[in-house]
Order: C-alpha cells, then structure tokens, then sequence
C-alpha cells in the first residue's frame, strides 16, 4: 500500500535516547508522499537532556514535516472528529505513556491524538522504547497488544544481560509496519533479535 498522501499522526514520547532511530523513519514517511502531523508530549518541548535540547528537537520535526507540532490536548483533540487521521504512530512510545495508554489516560497530547484516532477506528502503531516491557509494564503491553486497532513495530530485547526487562521497536520497520496497520495487519514476527538486519 502506497502512503502517498495518507495524513499521519506522529507522536513522539520522552524517550530521548531513541530520537536518533526515529527521525530519519519521519523523513522517510515525508519521502513517500505521506503529510506527517507531528504531536509532542510535554516532556519532549520541555527537557534538555545529552541527547539534545527540547526546543531543537521540536525545530527538527517541524522542519521535516513542514508542519507546526500539536504540543496540547486543546489542539489534539480536534484529530477525532474534525481533522481526523489515517494512521496515528507513537514512536518512541515511553513505558509510562504506554502505561498510561493502556489504561486509558488522557494527560497530553499524543495520548490525546490516539484516543482520537482510535474513536474514528484507525490504526495506531506503537514503537515502543521502554526499560521496564518484561517487568511490570509487561501487563500493559500485552493489553495493548490484545487490543483492536493497535500495531506494533517489531521490537526485541535491547541490552538482555545489562537491561534483561527493556524492550525497543526496531524503528526501521515502521513505514511497513504502517501499510500494513493500514490493511489491519500486524507484520510478522512482532518479537525479534533487536539488532539483527
């Protein structure tokens, strides 16, 4: 399926470590024709961190999407029932946002963008870059992996021995991962070796 044209959410949680993986995956997307809709958490505007400065990477994905990031739940709210999307991506998605999301919290503005999408039942895909995916989120992730409408980006164990609960989408499968969210397929297989090419 071709995602010329298709209008993308792309949301982006305080994983700031992952923000290097994931921005080519939006310059990509911008590549094939789709028109990338950039929604930021708070803790993405506001933290400065040794990967970077908030306000830069919040430039960074304006400038790729040539579009304004949707950083408030007042403006991602109006993604359901007005300016609705085709596709709603959260990548990186934290353990605390999927926590949240899991459980049905609204507390800013991506989870806001795929409480939308969902309601107008698209496909939200999740890249999940989270230290705790086998240790106590592990609950969470399996109800979002069990729920309709819901994709996931192949992901693996990043550091076993080091970091043995962490789990990270391998973000370059994203674009397929898309398509087939698009048809309401989950690509195969959703666990992998993180690394392996």
């Amino acid at each position: 399926m071709s995602l010329k044209d298709k209008r993308i959410g792309f949301g982006i949680s305080a994983s700031h470590c992952t923000y290097a993986e994931v921005f080519p995956q939006i310059e990509n997307l911008v590549s094939l024709g789709a028109d990338v809709v950039p929604v930021v958490t708070g803790n993405v505007q506001h933290t400065d961190t040794r990967f970077g400065k908030g306000f830069e990477w919040i430039s960074k994905i304006e400038e790729l999407t040539g579009n304004e990031a949707i950083d408030s739940i007042v403006k991602a709210e109006p993604l359901g029932p007005k300016i609705p999307l085709d596709c709603m991506v959260i990548a990186p998605l934290t353990g605390n946002s999927m926590s949240k999301f899991a459980n049905a919290m609204t507390d800013n503005a991506v989870l806001m963008a795929a409480k939308a999408t969902l309601r107008n039942q698209k496909p939200i895909v999740l890249g999940i870059s989270t230290n705790d995916a086998l240790g106590l989120n592990g609950v969470n992730l399996m109800r979002l992996m069990a729920t309709k409408n819901i994709y996931f980006i192949p992901f693996g164990q990043d550091d076993p021995m080091k970091k043995p609960n962490s789990m990270v989408a391998r973000m370059s499968l994203l674009s397929e991962t898309i398509e087939a969210a698009l048809e309401s397929r989950q690509i195969q297989p959703v666990i992998i070796e993180r690394f392996q090419d």
